[in-house]
Formats: C-alpha cells, sequence, structure tokens
C-alpha cells in the first residue's frame, strides 16, 4: 500500500504531525518511505479537499490535523479495502 494521501490521513488519525513527523510515522507503519515532494503534493491535495488543515503553531514546522471530512473519508477507504482484503484471503484458500 503506497498511496500518499492515504497513508498521510492514517498518520494524521493518530494526531496531528508536521511533515517530517509524517513521513517517519509512515516509514514506521506501512514501510515507505515518501519522498518530500510525494509527501507535501498528497497534503496540498488533501487540504484542496478539505481532509486535512493546518493548525497553529509557534515552531516553524507546520503541524497538520485531519477533520471530519476526512476520517469519514479514511473510514471508507479503510472498509473499502478491508472488503478486497477479507475477499482475496478467502480466495487464497481456494487455490
Amino acid at each position: 500500500m503506497s498511496d500518499p494521501a492515504l497513508l498521510v490521513l492514517a498518520s494524521l488519525a493518530e494526531g496531528d504531525k508536521h511533515g517530517y513527523a509524517m513521513m517517519e510515522d509512515i516509514a514506521q507503519f506501512a514501510g515507505v518511505r515518501l519522498g518530500p515532494g510525494t509527501l507535501y503534493g498528497a497534503i496540498t491535495r488533501l487540504e484542496e479537499q478539505k481532509w486535512i488543515r493546518p493548525v497553529a503553531s509557534d515552531d516553524r514546522r507546520r503541524p497538520y490535523r485531519i477533520t471530519a471530512e476526512g476520517r469519514a473519508h479514511l473510514s471508507e477507504i479503510l472498509q473499502q479495502l478491508d472488503a478486497v482484503v477479507k475477499a482475496g484471503l478467502r480466495r487464497l484458500k481456494h487455490a
């Protein structure tokens, strides 16, 4: 699984993070290392969709937060993926 937007949403579902913290979190839980261009491209698209938003900070790094709409979207995508995984596992048992 390497969809950058999905990985960013999954990372932010745990709590607010800035870009580098997201990159490290994603590398840890998904085994995928996103480059800065890929990460910030996904962040821009997610902001445009209103699925994440920046959070005020005194630090130079800008943290992001998943919105209620983003949580709903992530939940829907994860349910779809779960259905695919379950079907694939069932089919493997019969192969």
